[in-house]
């Protein structure tokens, strides 16, 4: 149902208003490697070949533009350069924090695929009784599939796994989910 996967308490880079982010963190730079101005990425999204040479993206809280000269798989994450950064102390200063996409430069989805920061925040409604469950407030990244955290105005948490048989409609221009409740996920 998804496509992209921030870590867990992840800076998104979303301004604390309403309406969509501009920016999506897709990734946190780490430590730099060797002596020529390359640092480890780890990826934060399920699109890692956005990873490009001649690809700009925005660092930090500030967002300064940066565009990638090279890039290379390396264990767990990729090494990327930026142009106009060759030594190992300046990328060095870009360390621990996060690499963003604008939202506009993000690549179109299939039909009914998602990014994640679209369906946060989306009323979750059940379909059979027209009943508000509560907004979709966090999605979860298990093994098997994602589960998506739904939180009532009041009472307690709900669990539902993002799969075609709970999850039965998204609309965004409604800002709704629709789901059926299989037995057992409701006390």
């Amino acid at each position: 149902m998804t496509a992209s996967k921030p870590a867990k308490n992840a800076y998104t880079g979303s301004p604390k208003t309403q309406g969509e982010p501009v920016y999506l963190a897709v990734g946190l730079l780490r430590r730099p490697h060797g002596v020529r101005g390359e640092i480890m990425l780890e990826i934060q999204t399920d699109h890692p070949e956005q990873f490009i040479s001649g690809a700009t993206f925005y660092i930090g809280k500030k967002h300064l533009p940066l565009t990638i000269r090279s890039n290379r798989p390396h264990k767990p994450g990729i090494l990327i350069a930026f142009e106009g950064i060759h030594d190992r102390d300046e990328i060095g200063k870009l360390r621990n924090q996060h690499l963003f996409v604008n939202i506009a430069d993000l690549p179109p989805l299939p039909k009914g695929k998602y990014y994640d920061y679209q369906l946060i925040g989306l009323e979750v409604i059940e379909k059979a009784s027209g009943k508000s469950l509560g907004k979709l407030k966090e999605i979860i990244k298990t093994g098997a599939n994602d589960v998506y955290l739904v939180k009532p105005k009041s009472g307690k948490e709900l669990l539902l796994p993002a799969i075609p048989d709970v999850i039965l409609d998204i609309d965004l221009a409604q800002s709704q989910m629709s789901v059926f409740l299989l037995d057992g996920l409701v006390e």
